[in-house]
């Protein structure tokens, strides 16, 4: 499940309510984590030119005003429809990932229909190498897409996993990621980790979205915080180094901070006042 049933897109990003009948009162997990500057200015440069070099209309719009100006509306949007694809493809796998899990439980699922629909897609890779991976690692479920509280920062987020392996309680994060020229998972950003311990840190698991049912976090006590980059060719894992946890944490605390003053600052008057020449 990509779209947890307590979360609503909002003009100030991804929101939480504690139940189905109420309005959402706190920002989700990625949403305080994108309160980060990041540096894309480069590649969103470069994704838009090189869509334009290869417009095969590009040459006949060359002394056509009207075609030019729409072969450069289309490199303009590269990055975007880039991401939105990257984005559609990460939900097609995440769906696959969680009904593995359901299916581990013996939940209702539909393992079949999530593989034909990467296949549909020419993804089916990704099912393959993940399957390989849950058996080698001998993933043992105890809670797919569980939505996490923090009251006293004032946060939530859906944890992709919560499962044993070798007998150790892990926490684990999926990302669908491409491939390098080698034949390598690209590299996994280090900001998962901050995802991680942020859900390491919740207060409560969500039991009953309907009814607004709400338990204590069981799961908290030094679990094992795991990464795992789903590619095409190959599944890598990677935990979380237990010495920089705090400093994560620390910053994801920082960066709700953050969030919550632009949210006041949404609520006060305008930061800049006319002014009119002195009087003489």
């Amino acid at each position: 499940m990509t779209a947890p049933m307590l979360a609503r897109a909002t003009d100030t990003g991804r929101m939480y309510a504690r139940s189905t009948r109420e309005e959402p009162v706190v920002p989700s997990i990625t949403t305080v984590i994108a309160q980060q500057p990041h540096g894309l200015d480069g590649w969103f440069g470069y994704m838009g030119a090189n869509a334009l070099a290869q417009d095969v209309t590009l040459q006949s719009a060359l002394n056509n005003p009207a075609k030019l100006r729409q072969a450069v509306q289309r490199a303009a949007n590269a990055a975007a429809v880039y991401r939105d694809a990257a984005a559609e493809r990460g939900d097609r796998v995440h769906n696959y990932c969680e009904q593995v899990a359901l299916r581990h439980l013996d939940r209702e699922h539909d393992v079949d229909g999530a593989r034909d629909l990467l296949a549909q897609h020419g993804e089916r890779a990704f099912a393959d190498r993940f399957d390989e991976w849950w058996k080698a690692y001998d993933v043992r479920p105890i809670a797919p897409e569980i939505t996490v509280w923090n009251h006293e920062v004032g946060y939530a987020g859906t944890l992709d996993l919560v499962a044993e392996i070798n007998g150790r309680t892990c926490l684990i994060d999926y990302k669908t990621k491409g491939t390098t020229r080698d034949g390598q998972v690209k590299a996994l950003d280090d900001k998962v980790v901050m995802q991680l311990v942020a859900g390491m840190k919740a207060e409560e698991s969500l039991v009953d979205p309907e009814l607004g049912e709400w338990e204590a976090w069981q799961h908290g006590g030094g679990p094992l915080l795991i990464a795992v980059a789903v590619g095409e060719t190959e599944v890598r894992p990677q935990r979380a180094n237990p010495e920089v946890l705090k400093h994560h944490w620390w910053k994801f605390c920082a960066l709700k901070r953050v969030w919550q003053l632009n949210q006041e600052l949404l609520q006060e008057r305008s930061a800049l006042l006319p002014l009119s020449p002195p009087r003489v």
